[in-house]
């Protein structure tokens, strides 16, 4: 048999290659997204390196610092809050889960407060599924770096969906996903994704006035709990308005009430599909502090506009040379072309979609500077918006101004065909002159401290000349338009992107750290002893979230936007005798309080945790002023050593005596006066059903101790009041051998249940009817959406 070539249809290869073609003409900005994306993240997917400031966390955190170990270079110090809390949450939020619980409450944090409540855990995110598929910190490493590429996805998909350029589009998505707002907050995995799904939520709305297909409305509905999912509330609010507002928009511009009817019923069904996450934090929000407090916070001033355009003229952190204001909190920065293409756009002839972008960002603007408007609000005590940042809006305006920059390339682009070049002239100048007031400010040394002239001067050049680069090839472009006729817009398109992506990646990667896995909360000696220390017994010493949470050691201190408020002015109390609030976000204990030596007694802390080189030092717990029986040390390395505390009264124990008191005053003036003893009697604030009795003798065993239940076997002479010293909070529920026991609340803010005399089972569980609910309120959103596909599925 003779063997038969190959051979290749030569119009079905040409048919290929042209779909190829078809294929990359149509997606080759979403490619170039990816590619800058990927770029960007290299240091992680070919450098071995997580988004991580871990070199900051060795160098300046307890016990790493403690260590002579060289670890490097600290890059960007600017983010504590990330090792101190998002990423402690965030371990202990997957290792609840993977023991089979849901982190509903974090018993290492405040004498145990609600975790799943305070919001920026992000417990339900659905991105908490890569922690199940890949290690903690490669997981961590793609949940941060996922935030651009979705934020520069969706808002391509928006801008598309309003019949703007591809080339403009690009434009567009590339600004807003290396935005100011996006780039500084993308390290904390939540408050980028808050505001990543604008875009697409916007996308949704617009196609469904387009198309009437019900999938954008299922789109749109999930959107809703993919923002509130993600762990920051206040931005999670400002997605929210801004969906109503475009969508009341969009009826305005269409009077299509069908349409208007049917986006609303979905977006209500996704607000149903987010109450597990807002009904629980809605009731932590009421019990906290935070809740109280209506002020201006972080409002950006006037002076910071310059930053718009020069993102480093007043310096910043990674470099060591910010000294004016909050670079985090208020950085605004879209690119400087961005920003003059959407200035652009506005001094074009107006459009109903640029007029609306324009006033939404205009809007935001006034909130995030101190303005009237942001004094009307904060007067009119609106809970979050009156109690939070005012200066974080500013990412509405990133959002709505780099939308509006793909409207001013497309009208610069049209403007330069029609040869209306006076107008392309006056907006060149106008930025000039922009740019001529900052160097002239620094040239004259005007309203900049002398000593900082350096740093404006040196921050001043690159934005500047960006400025020049893109002016001079716009205007290079008109000249050659006018002259010959074969010079196709592709090359100016080109270059714009180049320059555009060149700006945002260089500010982006200047701010983003990236250092070696290894670093990331690496084992020392002391934090192998602090994995044996992990359990119920309390521990006190100079550590934060970063050592108590991550290694699971229950704290009496805490640092987070919501904690239970009465705790608060409980420890309060116990630094100064007067009961008073603690500070807004920090509860934290003095070591020399004026009733410090009875407090951690009562408050279990049975482990003092000290660093050798803080001996005699005023701000760590001066265990050499007491007796040496009292401390005695159970634990030493080259820099650490761990006390136990023999005088701690038990987690849990019983007590005969109690006094009933109402007045929130008088309780802790009782608990603390000469004749009443912590340890034989407590304050209840109503009468328990058990009588009082005298020296009785009980013993406690416990046996669980788990986020969500604890239990211990209790055996008693007499019938008896069980103190336990966790917080009280709605949602926790008692039994007594299967039976449901009320628990009070005791000594101001902790728990006591009635026990009989005898040998019984107690059981404390906390099973929030908040989350429940908003369980049941989703399992009823996704059954709705479920309805109306089905009955909508012809045009799916």
């Amino acid at each position: 048999m003779k063997s038969e070539k190959l051979s290749f249809d030569p119009e079905l290869k040409a048919e290929g290659q042209f779909k190829i073609k078809k294929y990359l003409l149509k997606f080759w900005p979403i490619i170039f997204i990816f590619l800058v994306w990927f770029i960007f993240s290299s240091p992680y997917f070919l450098g071995n390196k997580a988004p991580f400031s871990a070199t900051y966390q060795v160098n300046n955190f307890a016990p790493w610092s403690a260590y002579p170990k060289f670890w490097g270079p600290v890059k960007n110090g600017a983010m504590p809050d990330i090792i101190t809390q998002i990423y402690p949450w965030k371990h202990f939020t997957i290792e609840t889960f993977k023991n089979g619980q849901i982190p509903l409450w974090n018993p290492y944090s405040f004498s145990g407060t609600p975790h799943l409540a305070n919001y920026q855990s992000a417990v339900l995110s659905p991105f908490n599924l890569l922690f199940f598929l890949l290690p903690f910190v490669d997981a961590w490493s793609l949940l941060v770096l996922l935030q651009p590429l979705l934020a520069g996805l969706f808002m391509y998909l928006f801008v598309r969906s309003l019949k703007k350029s591809q080339v403009a589009s690009l434009i567009s998505s590339i600004s807003f996903m290396f935005c100011g707002f996006i780039v500084v907050w993308m390290d904390y995995a939540t408050l980028a994704y808050a505001i990543a799904f604008l875009p697409l939520a916007l996308f949704c709305v617009e196609k469904y006035f387009e198309l009437k297909k019900i999938r954008y409305l299922i789109l749109l509905s999930l959107s809703f709990p993919l923002s509130f999912f993600s762990g920051h509330f206040q931005i999670s609010i400002y997605f929210f308005i801004t969906v109503l507002v475009y969508l009341i928009y969009k009826f305005i511009t269409t009077k299509n009430i069908n349409a208007l009817l049917k986006i609303t019923g979905f977006i209500f069904f996704g607000f149903l599909l987010s109450l597990p996450q807002l009904l629980p934090s809605i009731e932590f929000y009421l019990q906290s502090l935070r809740s109280t407090i209506f002020l201006k916070g972080e409002v950006i001033p006037w002076q910071y506009i310059s930053t718009f355009l020069a993102p480093d003229f007043l310096g910043n952190p990674v470099t060591r040379n910010d000294w004016f204001g909050h670079y985090a909190e208020w950085n605004g920065y879209i690119g400087v072309l961005p920003l003059m293409l959407a200035i652009y756009s506005i001094i074009s002839k107006k459009r109903v979609q640029t007029f609306f972008l324009l006033i939404m960002g205009v809007f935001a603007l006034l909130i995030a500077f101190d303005t009237p408007l942001l004094t009307l609000l904060i007067n009119f005590h609106i809970p979050v918006l009156s109690t939070s940042s005012a200066s974080r809006i500013i990412v509405v305006y990133s959002f709505m101004f780099a939308a509006m920059s793909a409207f001013g390339l497309d009208q610069l682009v049209l403007d330069i065909r029609e040869k209306k070049i006076k107008k392309i002239y006056f907006w060149i100048t106008l930025f000039l002159i922009f740019f001529l007031v900052l160097w002239v400010i620094v040239f004259f040394k005007l309203f900049i401290p002398t000593e900082r002239l350096i740093v404006a001067r040196q921050n001043l050049i690159l934005p500047s000349f960006i400025f020049l680069v893109s002016s001079l090839s716009i205007l290079v472009f008109v000249f050659f338009q006018n002259t010959n006729k074969k010079v196709k817009y592709s090359f100016l398109a080109l270059i714009l992107i180049i320059i555009v992506a060149f700006d945002m990646f260089r500010f982006a990667k200047k701010w983003q750290p990236f250092d070696p896995k290894n670093l990331v909360f690496p084992s020392t000696p002391t934090t192998q002893e602090f994995l044996r220390l992990k359990g119920y017994e309390r521990v006190f010493g100079n550590l934060g979230g970063e050592a108590l949470v991550y290694y699971g050691m229950p704290s009496i201190e805490g640092y987070d936007a919501l904690y239970i408020k009465r705790y608060g002015e409980f420890i309060a109390f116990l630094n100064n005798g007067i009961v008073t609030q603690s500070s807004r976000s920090v509860v934290q204990f003095s070591k020399n309080g004026k009733y410090a030596s009875e407090a951690i007694n009562i408050l279990g802390i049975k482990y003092i945790i000290h660093k050798k080189a803080d001996d005699q030092k005023t701000w760590t717990f001066p265990y050499w002023t007491y007796p040496k029986d009292r401390f005695v040390p159970i634990y030493e390395d080259e820099r650490y050593r761990i006390f136990e505390n023999k005088d701690s009264y038990p987690r849990a124990f019983v007590v005969g005596k109690y006094k009933v008191i109402n007045e929130s005053n008088k309780i802790i003036e009782t608990m603390f006066s000469n004749n009443f003893d912590l340890r034989k009697e407590i304050v209840l604030e109503k009468n328990p059903s058990t009588n009082q009795t005298k020296d009785i003798r009980g013993d406690i065993k416990i046996i669980k101790y788990s986020p969500n239940l604890i239990e211990m076997e209790v055996a008693t002479d007499k019938n008896a009041m069980l103190f336990l010293s966790d917080n009280y909070y709605p949602g926790w529920n008692a039994t007594v051998d299967n039976k449901k026991s009320e628990i009070l609340r005791a000594d101001y803010t902790f728990k006591a249940v009635p026990v009989p005399l005898g040998k019984h089972t107690v059981r404390f569980v906390y099973d929030p009817q908040s989350f429940k609910l908003g369980v049941y309120a989703a399992l009823l959103g996704i059954i709705l959406i479920a309805l109306s596909a089905l009955k909508f599925r012809r045009n799916f």
